[in-house]
This record gives C-alpha cells, structure tokens and sequence, in this order.
C-alpha cells in the first residue's frame, strides 16, 4: 500500500527521530531494577531505583560482586548466559533481604557484547507459575490454526487466543507493507472501543530503527505508559564509556514519542509480539490496554512462545501459498518456451494464443515491439500511444526489467490509457535493436482508511525543517488511490526474465536457440527446486525454535506442572514433529527435482523381497499379512533406491487404508501384448479385465514394450471423484486421526520418480471393494 502523498516525500526528510539511538536510552522503565555486571560479574551499572527495590543506594553496589546479592546457584545461572548467544535470556527466581522484608523478584539475565544484563521484576510468587492454563489454551489455539486454511481466518484466532491469555482491552495483528507502512488485518476488543481493524498507519508510526529492533526482540512490554523512566547510574559503561545496549532488556525504556502517540490512543499499556517470517519482520501483535496492566514474566514468555509457533504457521501458509503461485507460473512457463522453440515464426509463438503471454505475468494486455513492427494483445493502449511509450522508455528506461504500478505519475501521458495501463511491467530483449516486450495492468481504484490524517505527523518548524509528533486523533481518515495498478510480484520478474533469456536466444542467435532454451529451462527447473528447498529450510528454523522451548520447558519445568499441563507441553511436541514431517516432505520432494538418476539393471524379484522383509519387521501384527506375487517380476533398468521408495510408499499405503479382517496385496505386472487375453490367463489374477488407461489417466502409454507393473489391493478404496487429486502434495481423504496420520506426501513423491524415470502412473478404484495402482517404467 503506498504512503499517502506528502507523507513519502517528507518522511525521507525525518532523521532525527530514525537516528534516535532507541536501543541505549540510558534508562528503564520504574517497575523493577536492572544492574549490568562486567563478564567477571562485578556490578558496574545500576538503575537508580535500587534503594526502592532493593533497599540499597546505587553507590553501595558499584564494583560489589554480585554475591553480595545472590546465592552460589544462582550466580552459576547468570554465569551461563556468557557462554550463549547475545540476548539469550536464563530466567530464575531469587529472593532479596531488603530493609522492611524479603522481596521476591524474576530474575532474567543476558549478555551483550560489553557486558551482562541482570533485571529484576518484583513478583508475589516464589516459585514458577503452573504453565496448565496456558497450555490448555495453546493446544485449543493449535488446534483452530490448523483447521483453519484461509489466513484472516487464522490471525483472527490468534488475536483471540492471545487476549484470552493476558486481557487486554484490544488485539490486533498489524501487517506490513514493503514500504514499512502498515494496517490492521485483524482485531479483537471490548465492545465499546471504536475499531481499528481496516485502518492503514504511515511508516512514521514505526520507524525503521523500531522495527529493526522488533526484529531482533521478539516481545516488548510497557506495563504503564504514565510512569517517568529511571536513569542508569552512571549513564555509560565505565568500562567501554559507552551507552550499555538494552536491545534484548524488557525493562528497557520508553521515549516521549511513543508515550504520548499512545495515549493519544487512549492506551495506558502496550505488548508487542513480533511476526517473523523468512527471518524479515511481517507484522506485529499489537496488545493495547486502557489502564496501566502488569504481566508476569511466565506470561510474557508464553506470549513470546505463543508468537514463535504463529510465525512457523505463518511462514508455512504464505510460502505454501507463493510456492503454489510460482509453480503455476513455471509450469506455464515450461510449455511456452517449449513452444517457442519448435516455432518457424516466434512472433506468433508469442501471441498466439494470446492468454499464454499474458498469464506469464498475469497481465491483462502486452505489447510485443520488434524494430517499428508492434503487435499488441489483449487490452492495451493504441499503437500510437505504444509508440510513444517506447520512445520515452528508450531515454528513461536504463534497465532490461523495469516495472511499476503507477506509470502516470512517471509517464504523465500515461494518463489518458490509465484504464488499461497504469501498470507497466517492461522486458527490453536488445540494447542493439529495439526489441520490447510491454506488459499491461489497469488501474484500481482503492479508499484507503488511515487511523487519523498521517500528515498531521508531520511539522514544519521554524527554520524550515520537519520533525514527527505523535498526532491526535486515530478517527478514520480516508484517501483516495489513483492512477495505481495491482503490484508486479518478485516470481512475475523471474518469469519475465525467463522469457527474456529464450527470446534471446531464439531472435538474435538463431544457431544456437535450441539450445540456449534448454539451459533457460533446467535454469527454471533448478529455481523452482530451491525455492521449495529454501521455503521447507527456512520453515524448519522456527519450528527447531518452537519443538526446543518446549522441550526445555518439559525439562526445566516439568516439577511444577501437573499432567495436564506436561500433556498440553507433550501435544505442542507432538504437533512439532508434524510439522516437521510435512517440511521434511516438501524437502524430499524439492530433492527428487534436482536427483540425477543412477539407473542399472535392477532384479525387481530381490528388490520387492527386500521391501517386505522391511515392511514385515516393522509391523507387530506381520503374521496377518499375505503379500501376492502370481509370477516372477521382470529385470528393468531403474535407479534402484528410487524405485525401492515407489515400492515401499504403495505397499505400505496398501496394507495402512485396509480395515479387512483378512488383508492382501498382491504386487505383479503385465506386458503390454498380454492385456487382451490377461482376464483369462491363470497364472495371476490383476483387476478385470486387464490393466489400461482410464478416467484418471487420459493419455496412452508411450512405450507398448514397458511393462505395466500394479499393486493391487482389498483395502478400503478410493471414491471416483478423488482419483485425480490424490497424487498431489499433502492431499489426504481422512482426517490426521484416522488410518495412522502421515503427511499426504507418499504419492505426490511415488509419481514424481516415475515421472524421472519417464513413467506413468495412474488408479482404478472400487470403494470398499479395492484399489490398484498402475505404473510404467520407460
């Protein structure tokens, strides 16, 4: 979403407030006490509220060890932190004598690069508070994301599932946009409260160096935004003569701006969880609350954790989602070179027919430019106003792609085609000759609803520069989008350049186009594979995050819990390790893109011997399966590790979606020459009356030499209107609960390598009564 009007310009000028060093204010908030210790834990910094808290004035503990404050043990887990990575907290309970009584405090500790941070929060409790109600909630909370596919749905729950947690007046989720603007996607509140969910914030509202922050700390609270901060005393590290970092502190303070932007709001206290997803700041948790609200510790932490798996669920439904849009567009890119290069005219290659060029970038016009001739497709400019266009991309245009979604206000004769093309997205092929491929969007018309006019943010002082101030009223305050387009997508370059590298080829060396398309095509293919293979890594790293918090608090806190409460942390492991199958899944099958096929002679008699004898020694009940081989299978040239997964997968789904009290599989194959007669022949007995290409499988089988191998069953079946969906990722008919779970991956991985092998594969099913699954190997 673009930034209203004098808002972008200005905000470049705005510097004082971006350079503002938030992470060393050189003061916390007042509601507990913070010392920074040097890495032999000699106190050399403290918050000048001891005596308050600890009964103690500042100038009584500089250079002390901090065992004149703490127990052996306790120094031992403020001695861990040195070994571990910046900003990773040890939390822990202590107990201090002050001059009226025993005060209890959570203790969090963590080191920066100068120092260790110890900060201390007052706490009724002495001990660790039960995780049960959490987890109750975490589990319900797991379970509706789950459930639920479309992604306003999901950040709804979790806005509702987070202010059940801690309860706060409002929860909204807060995306941002590319330019560091953002709005509110989602929105829970109390009834009375005026809503913000819809509303668009200038990026003013969260400079760069706040969000940068956001993404390094995952949570941030300010209990009471009314309070005056308390110095650090003295102000620098005495060691360093520097600000002391408080980047990972959660009593780090707050500024003016922030204060007052907020109670502008009516918002006394705020909780921010970061949304992370690719390691880049997606959005925000935004938790505001009318009156000043304290949070325990074990509460914020459980917030945070809550975070980490939002941001895994995130992560996997947008590049889930992306991933499905890419491969659609390397598809459609696949057949169009193809056709391009077997073309004797690759104009009409291009054009004809006309949808295929404009569904590479999902354009709704093209103009195709080779010297003075132009052709146009769908809905375009006039080939005057083409021309034209072309003559001012010749000066202005430097680049081979260059693109935007409101060429009027580059072009400002764009103007009058602003209907069908306000966005252009433009392919130079040639510096040499003018060759051009112009692709068209049409203008969209969007209101967008600001939470107040983000221009009163902006004031002109004096002597003529601007400075940011919290504005005063967040009344929705529209504006109205011209002369925009929908924006071009990272994956439409890539499919643009793509047809670049090819066209190239084809018009400018004709001796060598072939084979300059094949190398654009594996180029393509390689992408398509990293890029599920850099989705599932990147998916793993909050999983390993969320799978190893609750593994720690299993093994950290497991004394304090009850049963309920250590099922409920069991159940957040268990959901983990799904998920992990469902990445380890898309991993596999991103490899199987990339795999190079060792092919030798293969005895397929040895090779499914072995694969019963594994299947049979991993299950309990092997006295109960009767696996059928009618006849001697042939030898064929495979990549016997491959083929031994096809195997595998298609016995074990046999005998797994059966609920006969008498199980079979019977594993045979036919050549092509026997399938007239082979409903009569006795020496095996496949489904009547012979293997072939059905409803499921329209094409014919290539190869009449191949051999049809098939596995045959009396499981449960499959119904008719399933049998062309089940080969694709993570399709499942039942729900996790039913026949053993799994990911949904086996088949879509079983036809992707016969697929490498050239083969086919396709189903004949009866519901109840059986299935057999058919396959070739070229």
């Amino acid at each position: 979403m673009s930034q209203p009007k004098n808002t972008t310009t200005q905000a470049t000028a705005l510097t004082n407030h971006d350079r503002k060093p938030i992470h060393t204010p050189g003061s916390i908030q007042p509601h507990g006490v913070l010392l920074a210790l040097s890495t032999q834990l000699e106190i050399l910094q403290v918050s000048n509220n001891t005596q308050e808290h600890l009964g103690k004035e500042p100038k009584d503990l500089f250079g002390k060890p901090l065992s004149y404050l703490l127990e052996a043990q306790q120094i031992e887990t403020v001695k861990q932190c040195l070994v571990k990575k910046i900003g990773s907290p040890n939390a822990f309970k202590v107990s201090i004598s002050t001059l009226h009584r025993q005060q209890n405090f959570d203790a969090i500790a963590h080191r920066t690069e100068e120092a260790v941070i110890l900060e201390l929060e007052p706490t009724d409790s002495k001990s660790e508070v039960s995780f049960l109600d959490f987890h109750a909630l975490a589990n319900e909370a797991i379970a509706k994301m789950q459930r639920t596919s479309n992604l306003i749905e999901f950040l709804h729950v979790v806005a509702q599932e987070v202010q059940k947690i801690i309860g706060f007046d409002r929860v909204m989720v807060y995306k941002f946009d590319q330019s560091g603007a953002g709005s509110v996607i989602s929105e829970v509140k109390r009834e009375d409260l005026s809503p913000y969910l819809g509303l668009h914030y200038p990026a003013t509202d969260i400079p760069a160096q706040a969000r940068e922050l956001y993404t390094r700390c995952f949570l941030r609270f300010l209990p009471d935004l009314t309070t005056e901060p308390v110095e650090l005393v003295p102000r620098e590290n005495p060691t360093t003569h520097q600000p002391l970092d408080l980047s990972y502190s959660l009593l780090r303070s707050f500024d003016w701006c922030c204060a007052e932007y907020h109670q502008n709001m009516g918002v006394k206290a705020l909780l921010v969880i970061s949304l992370i997803q690719e390691q880049k700041l997606w959005g925000l948790i935004s938790c505001h609350h009318l009156t000043p609200k304290y949070i325990s510790y074990e509460v914020l932490k459980m917030c945070e954790f809550l975070g980490q798996i939002v941001s895994s669920e995130l992560a996997h439904k947008i590049s889930y989602s992306e991933w499905n849009y890419k491969v659609k567009l390397k598809s459609l890119q696949a057949d169009f070179l193809e056709s391009i290069s077997q073309a004797d005219n690759f104009i009409d290659a291009l054009i004809k027919p006309e949808i295929r060029l404009l569904d590479l970038v999902s354009a709704s016009g093209a103009a195709v430019c080779l010297d003075n001739e132009i052709t146009l497709v769908g809905a375009t400019p006039n080939i005057h106003e083409v021309r034209a266009l072309i003559e001012w991309a010749d000066i202005q245009v430097n680049d081979n792609l260059f693109s935007t979604d409101s060429l009027p206000k580059l072009y400002r004769e764009a103007l009058i085609f602003k209907d069908t093309a306000s966005g252009l997205l433009l392919l130079r092929i040639s510096k040499v000759r003018r060759y051009y491929i112009l692709w068209f969007r049409p203008e969209v018309i969007q209101t967008v609803n600001w939470a107040g006019n983000p221009n009163e943010s902006i004031q002109t002082q004096a002597d003529g520069s601007l400075s940011l101030s919290p504005r005063k009223s967040f009344e929705q305050w529209q504006e109205t989008v011209r002369l925009t387009s929908l924006p071009w997508e990272t994956c439409e370059f890539e499919s643009a350049i793509a047809l670049s590298n090819a066209i190239v080829g084809i018009v400018l060396s004709k001796a060598d186009e072939l084979a300059k398309i094949n190398l654009e095509l594996e180029r393509s293919n390689r992408e398509l594979a990293s890029f599920a293979y850099a989705a599932s890594h990147d998916l793993k790293e909050p999983l390993r995050g969320i799978y190893n918090f609750s593994t720690v608090l299993l093994e950290d806190y497991a004394q304090v819990l009850d049963d309920d409460g250590i099922e409920c942390l069991q159940t957040v492991v268990s959901l983990s390790v799904r998920m992990e199958t469902l990445i380890n899944a898309l991993l596999r099958l991103s490899q199987l893109g990339q795999a190079q096929l060792r092919e030798q002679a293969t005895d397929l008699n040895e090779l499914v011997t072995q694969v019963i004898e594994v299947f049979r020694a991993s299950r309990q009940d092997s006295g109960l399966v009767d696996i059928r081989i009618p006849r001697p299978l042939p030898t064929v040239q495979c990549d016997r590790v491959l083929v031994n997964e096809v195997f595998s997968n298609l016995l074990g789904n046999a005998f797994k979606y059966n609920d006969k009290p008498e199980q079979w599989v019977e594993i045979g194959y036919f050549s092509q020459e026997e399938e007239q007669g082979a409903g009569s022949k006795g020496e095996f007995s496949p489904l009547p009356p012979a293997p072939r290409p059905c409803a499921s499988f329209p094409c014919p089988i290539p190869n009449p030499q191949s051999p049809i191998f098939y596995i045959r069953d009396n499981g449960i079946g499959i119904p008719q209107h399933h049998l062309e969906s089940i080969f694709r990722l993570f399709k499942r008919l039942h729900s996790q609960e039913k026949y053993g779970g799994g990911a949904g991956a086996g088949l879509a991985i079983v036809k992707k390598i016969v697929e490498l092998h050239n083969g086919q594969i396709w189903i004949e099913s009866t519901v109840g009564v059986g299935s057999i699954f058919y396959f070739t190997l070229e």
